[in-house]
């Protein structure tokens, strides 16, 4: 193997040690025990990701990366504001009934329970999901709503709208609370959400 491989199977190999052990002890996630699970040293850790709180953001980053761009194939180009939004809630909940989705979840949880015991750590994996988010910002600016084409700072405000009420509605898929929320129950909250003149129209020309 060249270097550049074997660098890169050992990052693998980090990230999926860590995403086993951070989904099994949380906050409590040891590196050498990452390390260890990855059958590498500490160093290897310090050498690719700097930090704990680097390899954490990297495992939150290569969590979210296949996601953003399953969704980007879902919601094609010619749609508009709204049925980019419906085909976005229909996405959303069909991975509701993925067979990864408890451990998706449970390690929603966890990576938020690390954000609250280590304020640096938490500020290191928001930045790792607005990255993210960036991509269905730009996914929605442009669409066509109500005549207008929709600005950056509408797309963002948006995505924060949904992603809020996506967490909580996915949160209660699977756990039993919400049996109703079916993939038009989250199509129809959703295309109500966006179609808010408050939250599209009002900023109509606030800077990006």
């Amino acid at each position: 193997m060249t270097r550049a491989e074997t660098k890169e199977r050992n990052r693998r190999a980090l990230l999926d040690a860590a995403f086993q052990v951070v989904s099994r002890d949380g906050h409590r996630a040891r590196l050498d025990e990452i390390a260890e699970e990855a059958g590498l040293t500490t160093g290897a850790v310090y050498s690719l990701f700097g930090s704990k709180g680097g390899l954490v953001a990297a495992l939150v980053t290569d969590y979210l990366r296949p996601h953003y761009e399953e969704i980007e194939q879902a919601i094609p180009a010619d749609m508009d504001l709204l049925e980019a939004v419906e085909a976005f809630a229909r996405y959303y909940r069909r991975s509701c009934d993925a067979p990864a989705a408890t451990s998706a979840l449970s390690l929603q949880i966890t990576l938020l329970d690390m954000a609250l015991h280590d304020p640096e750590l938490g500020s290191r994996l928001a930045a790792s999901v607005r990255t993210q988010e960036s991509h269905l910002i730009a996914l929605f600016t442009g669409r066509s709503h109500n005549g207008k084409a929709v600005t950056s700072h509408q797309a963002r405000r948006l995505v924060t709208a949904l992603r809020a009420l996506f967490v909580g509605l996915t949160q209660g898929v699977i756990l039993g609370l919400a049996p109703a929320a079916d993939e038009q129950y989250f199509a129809d909250t959703a295309r109500a959400l966006a179609s808010n003149a408050t939250l599209i129209d009002q900023d109509a020309d606030a800077p990006v």
